[in-house]
């Protein structure tokens, strides 16, 4: 199925996209950082800076998460070590899950 040209996205979505990018900007502003060392550091273009701030759904969400980290937004109130338990927590409570799961089939009774 070929990819679609344009994507819809929940206005939820769009407005937390918009959240993440202008508290990166405010951070990095406030961390007196230029776009041009955020992408540096992080190994992107200025270009996806810009579109990551102002929140725009095609930016690549490890691009995203990444240059929070580098300008030093915290997107999870954990601390570092608390976060590694809980990310140990939640792959360990989903080895207890099937790796798969199917819809079931009806049966179709046809005795009549």
């Amino acid at each position: 199925m070929p990819k679609p040209a344009h994507r819809s996205y929940s206005r939820y979505a769009r407005e937390a996209a918009e959240l993440l990018g202008l508290l990166i900007r405010h951070t990095r502003v406030g961390a007196g950082l230029t776009v041009a060392e955020v992408a540096e550091r992080a190994g992107v273009s200025r270009g996806l800076v810009h579109r990551i701030e102002k929140g725009e759904m095609g930016s690549s969400i490890g691009a995203t998460f990444e240059v929070a980290a580098i300008v030093g937004l915290r997107l999870f109130e954990a601390e570092p070590t608390t976060l590694a338990r809980h990310l140990a927590m939640e792959r360990d409570r989903l080895t207890l899950l099937p790796q798969s799961v199917r819809s079931r089939t009806l049966k179709v009774k046809d005795d009549f």
